[in-house]
């Protein structure tokens, strides 16, 4: 599993509806709003970077008022 963290800007008045169909996604296991630069900010898990970048172009980018998206990704170390 890797774990990758995406960072979203959302146009003015669409903050509670694009949080809403985010927190429905499984593979989002923590959301929260943000004050400043961005908006928002997601912690995705998946099997791997690919899947990551799948969620993030096919699923999150495609939501309507997420204007710009910035994805970190990361190791576990368990």
């Amino acid at each position: 599993m890797v774990v990758g963290f995406v960072l979203m800007n959302i146009s003015p008045l669409h903050e509670y509806e694009v949080f809403n169909i985010l927190s429905k996604f499984p593979e989002i296991i923590e959301l929260h709003p943000l004050f400043g630069e961005y908006d928002l900010l997601a912690k995705i898990q998946a099997e791997d970077y690919e899947s990551i970048g799948e969620i993030v172009i096919k699923k999150i980018k495609t939501i309507n008022g997420i204007t710009d998206t910035k994805t970190l990704t990361g190791l576990r170390f368990d």
